[in-house]
């Protein structure tokens, strides 16, 4: 019987075989298979285009450069993106002037959306708390609600311990909410 996942596993199993070998067509198909998650993974710690697309350019080099220490037993997508990750908390770290996490966040069709107009207030106001938090609450955020990351790895990413990830995150959380609730009655008190 056919089995869709593993033919897909060996796919991408034989195009890294091929990049370790120095295949660039191989490098090329793993670069567009990967590049938009990873680019979305960069601009939300960025929060610049340009910064992420140079980001991305980096990590896929120094990705097919180390290629021999990747273990295949885990997921190739996932030790590309700590790659990106790391990057762009590197890049982000550098810069120290806060960046915005959330650019890159997607709204709502207007045409097929009829709350549309409220949609978009609560993403500015959301967009808004972000900037405001500290760099380590943003980061902590993005981490854990935009990409997924367990408390686990972000420890490991961030080189803090597990307890205090979680407790990173309930701050940022609480903060952020406090934040958009500030940000909400200043406009309903600026319309009254």
């Amino acid at each position: 019987m056919w089995n869709k996942k593993s033919t897909y596993q060996d796919e991408h199993h034989q195009l890294i075989k091929q990049c370790k070998l120095g295949h660039q067509k191989a490098q090329m198909q793993i670069y567009k298979l990967y590049y938009k998650a990873m680019f979305n993974s960069s601009i939300r710690i960025t929060g610049n285009q340009a910064d992420a697309e140079d980001i991305m350019q980096d990590s896929f080099l120094h990705a097919f450069k180390k290629l021999d220490q990747y273990k295949e037993d885990g997921s190739f997508g996932g030790w590309l993106k700590r790659i990106v990750i790391n990057n762009s908390l590197d890049f982000v770290r550098q810069q120290k002037p806060s960046s915005d996490l959330t650019d890159n966040l997607e709204i709502v069709d207007k045409e097929e959306d009829a709350g549309f107009e409220e949609r978009e207030y609560q993403l500015k106001d959301i967009k808004t708390a972000l900037d405001q938090l500290k760099e380590e609450y943003r980061i902590i955020i993005s981490l854990y609600l935009f990409e997924g990351y367990d408390h686990e790895e972000i420890s490991e990413i961030l080189h803090i311990s597990y307890n205090l990830s979680r407790t990173r995150y309930s701050r940022a959380k609480k903060k952020l909410q406090e934040k958009i609730q500030s940000i909400q009655k200043e406009r309903s008190i600026k319309w009254a």
